[in-house]
């Protein structure tokens, strides 16, 4: 018998956990399909950036037992306006509702910070594939303003 686990299913339960140095590992390896490297970036650099930003706030995404990918926000509770800084889900995982369950988590635990009024994502423009699609069906709206080449979306929590 494998020590491996058998790989979750669309019926998984999908939580955040905290990623400690047991369990970073699987985290560190993770990949996103090739023509997504260019929109996000690895979640070793994504968690390196953490460490060094105390308003950064980062969970593990699970399916089961499994790790399936990452999320970061700003979590910044002087200001009303919190912005989904990384998602991702390994290539391996992709399609099968994770994300979509991560950011519900995601807007939950928002929803529980002071001052919280809106959500903002941002995405870069000129890529085919782009997440913005994925966003809107979330309830995410475009507010029209650009950074740097990364159009901003947001969504409202009250």
């Amino acid at each position: 018998m494998s020590d491996e686990l058998e790989k979750p299913g669309r019926d998984a339960v999908v939580t955040l956990r905290e990623i400690t140095k047991e369990t970073l590992r699987p985290f560190l390896k993770m990949k996103v399909a090739a023509p997504q490297e260019e929109m996000v970036a690895p979640n070793s650099v994504s968690i390196a950036q953490a460490h060094f930003e105390p308003k950064a706030w980062f969970r593990g995404i699970y399916a089961d037992e499994t790790p399936v990918g990452f999320i970061m926000l700003f979590d910044d509770p002087e200001e009303p306006v919190y912005f989904l800084w990384r998602l991702m889900v390994a290539e391996d995982y992709q399609g099968l509702g994770y994300g979509r369950i991560a950011i519900a988590h995601l807007v939950e635990y928002v929803k529980t910070r002071p001052h919280a009024k809106e959500l903002l994502v941002s995405h870069v423009q000129e890529i085919d594939g782009n997440p913005g699609p994925f966003y809107q069906k979330l309830g995410f709206e475009y507010t029209g303003k650009v950074e740097g080449n990364e159009l901003v979306m947001r969504l409202l929590l009250t």
